[in-house]
């Protein structure tokens, strides 16, 4: 039997609805199933709904006598009991692992460890402090202790304590290098990136420590330099050890291969190895860009190898050809964009013959000749008080030379006291605006060099990712250089996830994480029943799963028995 819902529309448009209790009996003649009504209720907008909640609890007492106390007979239905025990995060989770298996990263890693003879669940440690990175990133301890346990789903990884994290980024100290070129060569296929221009540079990360190491490591084999060293910090951290992290990038800003690197390398003496290791990638012969910290000669002359091509950026004033040749040569510039503006210059003749692009952007320019206008005003104003004042060598006279603002305009008089230099202002005059950048591409035109160059600004942004805008490279807990690198290869590892996730939403990961934060896995008691179901999934996140490639969970994603715990005499 069933409560039976038929309608009929009057001839004004309304609609009325009736109730009746009904069952469906076979019709051995006919062979047809038919419905006969029981009962009629009659329309529904008079229903009596007070005497059908009574017979509800009529009908209740009969089946189970308990559930008379439990349904109430007038005025509300019974509802059963619910104590919500915890809310956890689904749709990050989900996310990270639908990236994870589709860039290879979980094949790429599982294939190692079966080649190691290893049963250990590397693979789920691995994924659940990638995963952490891109939700929550804090320590190993706090992924242990509080993300897995507190604050995502993942029953999967319920039972891996800190301990089996650290094993985990050792066994990615060992395979990172191998996993890092399949999960690349997979995303170029996947994603169809453009491995033709190639973006190196660097950044640091400083340790909060006292000493730098003292001590190579020699582990699995391999020998690793002390890494925490003390070197030129792009923090501003000159007096803190630091690390060297280099990164490799696509024009789309996807990583290709990372490097960490002792803290006091610098950045010219790095492009031999990066070049190589590039090229054990079938990678050589793509186009190398690179910011200023890596012109020197002998880097020019190892980037030509093997037909090798780059655009690099010229440090204008510490290079002559710059000052003497590039600067000063007349000729036109061709615009390339409302802020962009380029000149072809060559130097040198046959073999030797240097091809330079130099770039103007005039918005810039202005704003470099506004902000010396200020200073030089700054400085009319402190050399007029120092006339005032009776001494030959004050200390303000002192201060003024040794400043890093005012003293690239100045020079001394006879007497050595400070005064502006026409010459210095009118040589500086000659850079407002501009950079340069050095090829030896020679069929690419001006206007693609320059795009080239500015292009690398994405590397910038993975940096910046990575060091202060979601991913936290550092703080590091982590003293052996396995685990440093280790830890660094882990945030490359999320970065790929997290840029996958952008190219294909075509949205900011902040975003994208906003929009699944929405969803979450909520676990509750009711009776004696742990259930766990996800919240609802609204439009624009259902539109987001669907660009991820992540099908919906079920609303019912566990139910278990709870065991009754026995009462106490």
């Amino acid at each position: 039997m069933y409560l039976r819902v038929t309608e009929r529309r009057n001839r004004d448009g309304s609609t009325v609805a009736y109730y009746a209790l009904a069952e469906n009996d076979w019709n051995a003649e006919a062979k047809r199933s038919e419905t006969r009504v029981i009962h009629s209720f009659g329309r529904a907008d008079q229903l009596d709904r007070a005497a059908l909640q009574r017979l509800l609890a009529s009908i209740n007492r009969v089946i189970d006598a308990d559930a008379a106390d439990t349904l109430p007979t007038r005025g509300k239905t019974a509802v059963a009991e619910i104590e919500i025990d915890a809310v956890f995060e689904l749709a990050i989770v989900l996310t990270a692992r639908g990236l994870w298996e589709e860039l290879g990263i979980g094949e790429a890693i599982r294939i190692r460890a079966d080649r190691a003879g290893l049963t250990a669940p590397h693979e789920v440690a691995l994924f659940a402090m990638a995963a952490q990175r891109l939700d929550d990133p804090a320590s190993k301890l706090a992924c242990a202790t509080r993300w897995l346990s507190d604050i995502a789903w993942l029953p999967q990884a319920d039972a891996i304590a800190v301990d089996q994290l650290y094993r985990a980024l050792d066994f990615l100290a060992v395979w990172s290098d191998e996993i890092e070129r399949d999960v690349f060569l997979k995303a170029a296929d996947l994603l169809r990136l453009d491995v033709d221009l190639i973006f190196y540079d660097t950044t640091t990360a400083y340790f909060e420590i006292d000493e730098p190491d003292e001590f190579a490591e020699h582990w699995a084999g391999k020998l690793s330099a002390p890494l925490r060293q003390r070197g030129h910090s792009k923090e501003g951290r000159d007096n803190q050890p630091q690390v060297i992290i280099a990164l490799a990038v696509t024009r789309d800003g996807m990583p290709v291969r990372s490097w960490v690197l002792p803290g006091n390398t610098a950045d010219v003496a790095t492009v031999a190895r990066i070049k190589q290791d590039l090229h054990a990638w079938q990678l050589g012969r793509c186009l190398f860009v690179g910011d200023a910290g890596m012109y020197a000669a002998k880097n020019l002359v190892e980037l030509s190898r093997g037909l090798g091509r780059y655009v690099l950026a010229v440090p204008m004033r510490r290079v002559q050809d710059v000052e003497a040749e590039v600067l000063t040569r007349p000729g036109r510039y061709r615009e390339v964009a409302g802020n962009l503006q380029v000149k072809e210059v060559w130097v040198g003749d046959g073999e030797r013959r240097k091809r330079y692009v130099l770039c103007l952007n005039p918005l810039e320019a202005e704003r470099q000749r506004q902000h010396r206008q200020q200073v030089l005003m700054e400085i009319e104003a402190e050399l007029t008080a120092l006339d005032k004042r009776e001494d030959d060598h004050p200390k303000a006279a002192c201060t003024l030379m040794a400043s890093k603002r005012y003293s690239r305009y100045l020079s001394t008089e006879r007497h050595g006291r400070p005064k502006l230099d026409a010459a210095k202002v009118r040589a500086a005059e000659k850079f407002d605006g501009k950079f340069v950048v050095i090829t030896n591409h020679d069929t690419l035109s001006a206007e693609d060099v320059a795009l080239a160059y500015k292009a690398g600004a994405m590397i910038e942004s993975c940096f910046r990712r990575m060091k202060q805008t979601g991913l936290e490279v550092r703080p590091m807990f982590h003293w052996t250089p396995r685990r440093i690198e280790a830890h660094v290869k882990l945030c490359v590892l999320a970065l790929q996830m997290q840029r996958s996730a952008e190219i294909r939403t075509a949205l900011p990961w902040a975003r994208v994480a906003h929009v699944l934060a929405a969803l979450k896995a909520v676990r509750y008691r009711s009776e004696s029943r742990t259930i766990v179901q996800r919240t609802k999934i609204g439009a624009e996140l259902a539109g987001l799963l669907k660009k991820l490639g992540i099908s919906a969970p079920k609303q019912l994603m566990a139910v278990a028995e709870t065991a009754e715990t026995p009462a106490t005499a």
